[in-house]
C-alpha cells in the first residue's frame, strides 16, 4: 500500500471539518432538523412547504465549490475508473443511504454526536463495507 503523503492536507482537513460541525450545530440548534444530505435531496424531491430552505442549502453545497475557486486553487480530479462502474457505485451508494435511513452526514456526524445507537450501527456497517470492498477491489 501507498500512502501519498505530498496530498497529506491537515490545515485544510480540520478547516473542512470544523465548518462541517458548525454548519451541521447551527442546523440543529436554529431549525432543530439533522443536517443529512440524502435526506435533504429525497425531501426536496417531494415538493412540501419545506423544499425551498432545503433547495436553498443543496444549492449553497453546489456553489461552495465556485467560490473556494475565487480564493485557491482547485484539485484537478482524475477519474482512473471506468465510468459506468462508478456510476453503478454511485446507485449502489443511493440505495445504501435510503435503507439505513441515512448517510454517513446524518449518521456519521449528527447521529453520532447525539450518541444515537442507529447511527453507531450505521457508521460501524459503512466503515466495515468500505473496508471489505477496498480490501477485495485492490
Amino acid at each position: 500500500m501507498h500512502i501519498d503523503t505530498s496530498s497529506f492536507t491537515p490545515i485544510a482537513s480540520l478547516a473542512g471539518g470544523i465548518l462541517i460541525g458548525i454548519s451541521a450545530s447551527l442546523m440543529v440548534l436554529l431549525s432543530g432538523r439533522i443536517t443529512g444530505i440524502s435526506g435533504f435531496i429525497r425531501l426536496s424531491l417531494e415538493r412540501t412547504h419545506e423544499s425551498a430552505w432545503r433547495i436553498a442549502f443543496l444549492v449553497g453545497i453546489l456553489l461552495s465549490p465556485i467560490l473556494y475557486k475565487l480564493f485557491f486553487i482547485l484539485p484537478t480530479p482524475v477519474v482512473s475508473h471506468n465510468p459506468l462502474l462508478l456510476a453503478l457505485a454511485g446507485m449502489l451508494v443511493g440505495i445504501g443511504t435510503n435503507l439505513a435511513s441515512g448517510c454517513t452526514s446524518g449518521h456519521g456526524i449528527c447521529g453520532i454526536a447525539r450518541l444515537s445507537w442507529r447511527s453507531i450501527i450505521a457508521v460501524t456497517i459503512f466503515i466495515a463495507t468500505a473496508f471489505v470492498t477496498a480490501t477485495l477491489t485492490h
